[in-house]
């Protein structure tokens, strides 16, 4: 038996698994998340691209406080690291982590990639190193930018800087570039300077920025900024233990609503093929929860499950549990919420609010 049963599980706290654990909750199912911290959201010094949200908000904060949304919806966060997932004889599954065993109908599993870190020397992550271009590119516009990488991705990024910045280099670290026949036809034909030869040391400035790197041929270049380009390690471990279909690049087999090969089983954000971005996470775990939501909910009976089952009667709803009907009720988003505030009248002597004309 399960420390805790749940209608859904969600395990990865990042956008996408917020997002759904949001939407299962809001929903009427008992959800948890478990999160084991961290993550390349959480890395982020700012947040760009997200609509609502502006650029001073940091990554961690940005998770803090929607994990307090959705706790504050019913549903259970516990900080875990999952070491396995099996089905149960039930259909179920059983959830393992490292502290405790959780049990669920369906399970999310919003695990997401590691970036491949180029070796040192480097300057910070968020403050010259950065990994997600249509995150980042806005920032570089007019200055000098690199691209770390010896394959066609690197030098498609490359090229693609020029959209953004006339000043883009692409450094080999020490290796001869791999890129196919015909992207080094285009990486000629387009203002990109390979430098193949090693750093040696980042320079920063008074604010922690990269000013320029030091290579091993004794030069100096300036950049503002730049990506590697050294791919990527997807965290499908629990997937492929489930029997989750993979596609050629690793990551998970889904369809528009996330569910995967594996019937119960779903899977959002990076993990899964698509643009790795925040808005796009969250419109994963948003469809993914909707659709769990859609396969779950018990009412309306069928005309098949009325005639095994009879009609629904006043003592069958509502289907949302009693601790989620408890929080609901309770919430201030709740309508009755408003309602009693209007209601209130104001006791026998209090003084009005005189007009303002």
């Amino acid at each position: 038996m399960s420390d805790s049963e749940y209608d859904v599980v969600v395990v990865g706290g990042g956008p996408a698994g917020l997002t759904a654990a949001l939407y299962t909750t809001r929903l009427g199912l008992d959800t948890a998340l478990v999160d084991r911290g961290g993550g390349r959201a959480a890395m982020m010094q700012d947040t760009h691209n997200v609509i609502g949200v502006t650029e001073e908000t940091g990554g961690v904060e940005f998770l803090e406080t929607a994990k307090e949304q959705v706790e504050s919806y019913g549903a259970d966060v516990h900080r875990d690291f999952v070491e396995g997932v099996e089905r149960v004889d039930d259909g179920s599954f059983r959830i393992d982590g490292s502290d405790a065993e959780y049990g669920a109908d369906q399970v999310v599993l919003a695990t997401g990639f590691s970036d491949v870190r180029p070796d040192p020397p480097l300057p910070p992550t968020g403050r010259g190193l950065h990994y997600c271009l249509h995150c980042d590119a806005y920032m570089f516009v007019d200055e000098p930018v690199y691209v770390m990488g010896t394959g066609d991705s690197a030098a498609y990024v490359a090229m693609i800087m020029l959209n953004f910045t006339d000043d883009v280099d692409v450094l080999t670290r020490g290796d001869e570039p791999e890129w196919s026949a015909d992207t080094a036809e285009m990486v000629d034909n387009h203002p990109v300077d390979v430098v193949e030869a090693e750093i040696t040391a980042s320079n920063r400035d008074d604010g922690g920025w990269l000013e320029s790197f030091e290579f091993d041929d004794g030069t100096v270049r300036e950049y503002r900024g730049g990506f590697p380009m050294l791919g990527s390690e997807y965290n499908t471990d629990l997937h492929e233990s489930l029997g989750c279909e993979l596609t050629d690049d690793g990551t998970v087999e889904v369809d528009d609503h996330g569910r995967t090969s594996v019937d119960g089983v779903y899977a959002v954000g990076d993990v899964t093929p698509g643009h790795n971005q925040i808005p796009v996470a969250m419109g994963q775990g948003a469809k993914a929860g909707i659709a769990i939501h859609m396969d779950a909910r018990p009412f309306p009976r069928s005309t098949e499950a009325i005639d095994e089952l009879g009609p629904v009667s006043s003592g069958d709803v509502p289907a949302v549990s009693q601790e989620l009907l408890a929080t609901a009720v309770a919430h201030e988003g709740h309508a009755a919420g408003p309602r009693i505030e209007a209601a209130e009248e104001p006791e026998s002597g209090d003084e009005q609010p005189a007009d303002d004309d």
